[in-house]
């Protein structure tokens, strides 16, 4: 006899699966069925962040980055298909960005006291980082992607920072569609993945979080089915020296910290490794050149200024449509 519709729709049960990574932890909310191996997605999900982990993080000397860093000029250095993903779209984003976004900030960060080298800023350092910082990284970096390999034409000490967790949320993503999840959120810090939407139907509601280093709070509320969103700010990590506060997110054009009115960015984009990455460029950039830049480019994109009077938003695309200040709430089916 054959089923009944009602008996082949198998009810679904929110799940989160969590774990750790990069200095903080991974999510995914899963709305699934029994024919879903919770066990086997999660261990597969851990495995997806890791591989991004393990081959582009800045502080793990073995990684495939820092290999790619300690290669000599002009030798060619075998890299796995991933990471030439990521760095061929990092090259395409600083270059769209008139350097905004900058791949080869390595020696900026570690020199003003943000990577693994040293906690606080080394004025020799920093000139010396300056001097490479200077040259554009799409004309020093050399990718072979079908040979799967790369090389410097000068010395160059690649981050990953403002992209890498971006890809590991789309590789979360294609985990979870490859397990037959159809309806899931992915999560690595500020940035997010919407599989589908949730299995009521109702899109997923994500925080933005108001830019406040001391507190926790929201600043409002964006809906998402089948997109990401990433948001960059000055707020979280940053070292205090003297009455100054530097952010750790540098300007490779300056050769220093952005220092800016720009509080925060989120941006939405198909795919979260493209949201994260602009949202790096433009908080770099600042609130004219970057709002520029967004309209350019055609992104939907929120920016947050820090004005006298407070708060400000500034909206792009599907942001632009928020109806009243501090509720940024579009429909974004």
């Amino acid at each position: 006899m054959p089923k009944m519709s009602s008996e082949l729709a198998a009810p679904c049960k929110r799940t989160t699966l969590h774990g750790p990574t990069m200095g903080t932890r991974w999510s995914a909310s899963v709305d699934a069925d029994h024919t879903i191996n919770l066990t086997a997605l999660r261990q597969d999900l851990a495995s997806a962040v890791e591989l991004v982990d393990a081959q582009m993080s800045p502080w793990k000397p073995e990684s495939d980055l820092m290999r790619l860093n300690r290669a000599p000029v002009d030798d060619w250095v075998d890299l796995p298909a991933e990471t030439l993903e990521v760095l061929a779209c990092a090259l395409d984003v600083h270059r769209l960005s008139a350097g905004a976004f900058d791949p080869c900030v390595g020696a900026l960060v570690d020199a003003w006291g943000f990577g693994a080298v040293r906690d606080a800023p080394d004025a020799d350092a920093i000139c010396i980082a300056r001097q490479t910082a200077l040259r554009p990284a799409h004309g020093c970096l050399e990718l072979d992607r079908q040979a799967g390999r790369a090389r410097k034409s000068v010395p160059l000490q690649l981050d990953l920072c403002g992209i890498a967790k971006g890809y590991a949320v789309d590789r979360m993503a294609t985990v979870l569609q490859r397990h037959g999840v159809q309806h899931a959120l992915a999560a690595l810090d500020g940035e997010l993945r919407a599989v589908g939407s949730q299995a009521s139907g109702v899109p997923w509601a994500v925080a933005l979080e108001r830019p406040e280093s001391a507190r926790r709070a929201v600043q409002g509320v964006i809906e998402l089915e089948s997109l990401a969103v990433a948001t960059s700010g000055d707020y979280r990590r940053y070292l205090e020296v003297g009455e100054a506060r530097l952010a750790h997110t540098m300007d490779a054009r300056r050769g220093a910290p952005v220092n800016n009115a720009v509080a925060s960015v989120t941006v939405l984009a198909r795919t979260c490794m493209q949201a994260d990455a602009w949202a790096t460029a433009l908080l770099v950039a600042g609130p004219d050149e970057g709002l520029a830049m967004a309209q350019r480019m055609g992104l939907d994109v929120l920016f947050l200024l820090r004005r006298p009077q407070g708060l400000v938003e500034m909206g792009l695309g599907r942001f632009s449509v928020s109806t009243a200040p501090g509720s940024p709430k579009p429909q974004l089916n």
